[in-house]
């Protein structure tokens, strides 16, 4: 960390935003002993951050590591989620990275270690606590080794997913460090650990490695799954919960069920109104309980869209259908050819952007065209708009 880049003139070059990076990458520093490297880095990752970390991004003096170790950072949103479903006195968080989660939990938790593989990440992250007016213990070291002999009430894990070639890795076993290889471990020292993986993982494959897991959470905001969150408790009582949650701007909605238990969905036509789950439910694969939890019939079984005749309240996006034809040339051309719509596709051969281009349809405004099959295998169009 050089100190240098405190300096007042400094952060203020930093915060410029009229500040081109491409044309200063190629300059000699304006700034005795710092480098344009230097710079470029601080403006770059201050810029990646300002939705994700507005905190960071508006307190002063903050300093930023290189943007590959911001990329597997935590948003506030989910920062502040993680902190809601665990509570104690006492935890660890042993990949500490940034230290955003670390921020958040030591609002819940009386003490928070943060440990840090990287001595430059963790000084970094020990100087922006004390900008942010925390007292959080940092230390810089493998925290899988040196949480040995001591006891938390919680242990939480952000596993790199890049390998040592630095490449991204998709299964559990390869992240690093491999907490399957390691739980034994550390439910000698805590009876909760909170693991954070990439929404790819795959859900019945990460229970079946995990083996305590006591809760699911899926994390959506604005509709974009960003990650999954594993509560493993070393004393399980075999009920699974599983919540999808979807952050917006609105507010939360949140979606959940005993994850253990089977569930039975209804079908039908479309009738008055159209549903389609956010991306959080849709990436728990919980189809029929969908169907079952809302009374709500699906339209077939992969297609995952619903429908009722009275609107209920739904995690999703919901319609008025105001039409419904069969996919046919004659049908298509004189109701959808050459109008303005927002195309959506479930359980259908051709995709978004070829279905646009062949029915000439402009992207845009009111109206909702739904291209699915339904559970005759019959191809439609449901021309659709959003409710009230």
């Amino acid at each position: 960390m050089n100190p240098n880049l405190l300096h007042k003139e400094v952060q203020d070059f930093i915060k410029n935003q009229e500040v081109d990076l491409k044309t200063l990458a190629f300059k000699k520093s304006p700034f005795v002993g710092i480098s344009t490297k230097e710079l470029v880095q601080q403006i770059a990752s201050r810029n990646k951050i300002r939705k994700k970390l507005p905190t960071w991004y508006h307190t002063e003096n903050i300093l930023y590591p290189p943007t590959l170790n911001l990329e597997q950072t935590s948003s506030e949103i989910t920062a502040k989620y993680k902190a809601s479903i665990i509570s104690g006195n006492s935890l660890a968080d042993i990949t500490g990275g940034f230290g955003v989660d670390s921020y958040y939990f030591s609002k819940k938790f009386k003490d928070v270690t943060h440990f840090e593989v990287n001595e430059s990440l963790s000084s970094l992250s020990k100087h922006n606590f004390e900008q942010l007016n925390k007292q959080i213990k940092v230390i810089a070291g493998n925290g899988l080794q040196l949480i040995n002999n001591k006891k938390y009430d919680v242990i939480y894990i952000d596993p790199s997913r890049r390998n040592q070639q630095k490449n991204k890795v998709l299964f559990l076993e390869d992240y690093e460090p491999n907490i399957i290889e390691h739980l034994e471990h550390l439910f000698s020292i805590t009876p909760v650990v909170l693991v954070k993986t990439s929404p790819m993982i795959d859900i019945s494959k990460g229970v079946s490695d995990l083996i305590h897991v006591s809760e699911i959470h899926i994390v959506a905001v604005q509709n974009e799954v960003k990650e999954l969150l594993w509560l493993l408790t070393k004393e399980i009582s075999g009920e699974t919960k599983l919540i999808a949650t979807n952050h917006t701007k609105e507010g939360a909605t949140f979606f959940k069920i005993n994850y253990n238990k089977s569930y039975t969905a209804t079908y039908s036509n479309p009738s008055k109104y159209l549903y389609e789950p956010n991306a959080s439910i849709l990436k728990s694969g919980a189809f029929n309980a969908v169907s079952e939890k809302y009374s709500l019939n699906k339209l077939a079984k992969h297609s995952h869209l619903y429908t009722s005749d009275k609107l209920v309240h739904f995690p999703g996006r919901s319609f008025v259908i105001k039409d419904l034809i069969t996919y046919t040339k004659k049908e298509v051309n004189k109701k959808v050819t050459g109008i303005k719509a927002n195309i959506t596709t479930r359980n259908f051969t051709e995709t978004v952007s070829q279905l646009k281009k062949k029915w000439k349809v402009k992207d845009g405004g009111d109206t909702y065209l739904f291209f699915t099959t339904l559970q005759d295998r019959k191809k439609v169009v449901l021309i659709c708009e959003k409710t009230k």
